[in-house]
């Protein structure tokens, strides 16, 4: 049993300990009180001494970071694009209130400068949208020891740029209440009157993302091979067409939820399971497997969801017989 007991305590430890850790210790204002007593006897008799009470307030230690949040930290965009969004996250690492000003612009020594950059505070969502708050230099948002907020920096993208072009925008966090060296005081600066003391942050913290410009183009090339019944290559009635589509993606950056449709032609039947994509078989069933199906019962089509692609070609490939 005690064997168990002992098992259990280490499993709650571990519990404990991978919970997540942000705030700097003790919260600021917090009164650190110690009294000290003493037990003796003089003579038989049992006699004690108190001692005066210390009370220490904790002080306000300022510390924040900034983490962004677009995978890769790039987000591809187009020549000439508007509003085109970078996500950030900043988390209040300190162990008290307080408020922090934002500032966003172009790096130095990339492919171009995004134009009329502004920062957002994200309504709850994770999503850029009308119900973001612009921060305009006289909002600066005021956080909570612990507290963690998205904000957007929203830009548009000059026009005529090339596949490949790269823009950095760095995003930097500054506490409203002190930025230094470490242990840098400011008297009376912290919650409830305590000192404010700059914390391995410095008090402030950044974090580059990029865009990234993509004229990504998907192209269609199609053709047709004929064997005809009697083994030559005339199109016939009986003869089967097989019919090959290339999809070529040229340009940085990816084509996303690419799908390819093509109605089978009046006057020819499509031959069952006879779809490839990359010579591999498709199965024609709504099923899910592999994003291909044939629908005979509405459209008469052939389809292939190819997800998202990058630069390459793949051939799709099906057959039809003449009616």
């Amino acid at each position: 049993m005690q064997q168990v007991l002992k098992l259990l305590a280490f499993a709650w430890l571990g519990l404990l300990s991978s919970q997540p850790v942000w705030a700097i210790g003790t919260t600021a204002g917090t009164d650190i009180t110690n009294t000290a007593t003493a037990d003796y006897f003089v003579g038989a008799t049992p006699l004690n001494a108190t001692s005066n009470t210390t009370t220490t307030t904790v002080d306000e230690l300022l510390n924040v970071t900034l983490v962004g949040q677009d995978a890769g930290s790039q987000v591809t965009v187009g020549p000439g694009d508007t509003n085109q969004v970078l996500t950030y996250q900043i988390t209040n690492t300190g162990n008290g209130t307080d408020s922090y000003s934002l500032t966003a612009s172009n790096l130095v020594g990339d492919d171009f400068d995004a134009t009329a950059i502004a920062i957002y505070l994200d309504d709850g969502d994770g999503i850029f949208n009308a119900a973001d708050t612009l921060l305009d230099g006289s909002n600066d948002p005021v956080m909570n020891a612990d507290d963690v907020i998205t904000v957007f920096v929203v830009a548009d993208i000059p026009a005529g740029l090339f596949d490949g072009d790269i823009g950095n925008i760095v995003l930097t966090v500054d506490s409203n209440t002190a930025t230094g060296a470490p242990g840098t005081v400011v008297v009376g600066g912290g919650d409830g009157g305590t000192d404010a003391v700059v914390g391995a942050s410095g008090g402030t913290d950044s974090a580059t993302e990029s865009y990234v410009v993509s004229n990504v183009v998907v192209s269609l090339l199609k053709s047709a091979s004929i064997v005809d019944p009697f083994g030559g290559s005339d199109p016939v009635p009986g003869a089967t067409i097989t019919y090959s589509i290339d999809v070529t993606v040229t340009g940085a950056g990816t084509a996303t939820g690419v799908v390819i449709s093509d109605p089978i032609p009046a006057d020819t039947t499509y031959v069952n399971s006879s779809m490839t994509l990359g010579g591999g078989p498709l199965t024609d069933a709504v099923d899910g497997l592999d994003g291909a199906d044939f629908d005979i019962t509405a459209a008469n089509t052939i389809t292939v969801d190819m997800g998202d692609l990058t630069a390459g070609t793949q051939t799709i490939t099906f057959d039809v017989t003449i009616n």
